[in-house]
């Protein structure tokens, strides 16, 4: 059983949702990022995400975007990235991570061998935004056999003909991208929610985490009643920024704050099905 499924399966028995915090790798340094990766499981988080910094991430809003720009300028590469989730798994064996980005950084470390180094390092999971499931075996069959899941964006435009396909191949768990367009923006409905996860759960078993606007502690709970899961993304950013100095470095206490944030967002998820 992977790392993944080992951790839903927990959770389920202890019947609760998940709580999947995100971090954009060297945002905005990568010794402040690696303290924010190594403090998030005691703060709270079941599974981890992180962003691999990328110079046209498409789908994010402008507060991932900036902290994706932070990090590059701080000389993030997909390889640090690796090496960060390498240094984590030193220290934590079970926590699952997720590496999210874009495909153009794959292709060029070369699928078959990101694949290998990403699980030689001990990545979990792989959610690359812009991989149409049409041309996903240039990257699935390699991350397959090396004991990678690979996770599905379901959007709400989504539909009932659509789903089987996207979902085919799909492991670990389903990412359901809450709203139409960019991260951060808006908010998910509790109406649209309740339509929207039954549907996708009529095509799969695999958990469902709820991603794309959830910012608060309400809207995570509000996540983990209606799924098993929820990401947050933006909100933790955006605490990270605001922790900054004017030249964009970080304070003695960004890191803490940001854990601070994670413990709070926890404790309403765990609390949701009470």
């Amino acid at each position: 059983m992977s790392r993944i499924a080992a951790r839903f399966a927990a959770i389920r028995a202890e019947g609760r949702g998940a709580l999947i915090p995100f971090l954009e790798a060297g945002d905005p340094d990568a010794a402040t990022s690696m303290a924010i990766l190594r403090g998030m499981p005691g703060a709270g988080a079941d599974l981890i995400e992180i962003g691999c910094p990328f110079t046209d991430p498409m789908a994010d809003g402008p507060t991932v975007q900036l902290a994706g720009k932070r990090a590059l300028i701080g000389g993030a590469t997909m390889a640090k990235t690796l090496a960060m989730v390498r240094d984590f798994r030193a220290e934590d064996d079970v926590t699952p991570i997720i590496l999210m980005g874009y495909l153009n950084p794959i292709l060029s470390y070369e699928p078959e061998r990101f694949c290998q180094d990403a699980a030689a390092a001990g990545v979990d999971g792989l959610i690359v935004v812009d991989l149409p499931t049409e041309e996903a075996d240039m990257l699935v069959p390699h991350a397959t056999a090396r004991g990678i899941d690979i996770i599905r964006l379901i959007a709400p435009t989504t539909d009932n003909d659509r789903l089987p396909k996207v979902l085919a191949g799909s492991s670990g768990f389903v990412y359901y991208v809450s709203i139409t367009g960019i991260t951060g923006t808006r908010t998910a409905t509790s109406a649209e929610l309740a339509d929207a996860i039954p549907r996708i759960r009529q095509f799969t078993d695999l958990p469902i985490a709820i991603g794309f606007g959830v910012r608060t502690p309400a809207q995570a709970a509000e996540a983990a009643r209606r799924a098993d899961g929820a990401v947050v993304a933006s909100a933790l950013i955006d605490t990270l920024a605001a922790s900054l100095d004017s030249e964009g470095r970080a304070a003695p206490d960004s890191a803490r704050k940001v854990l601070d944030q994670v413990r709070g967002l926890a404790e309403a998820v765990r609390s949701a099905r009470a």
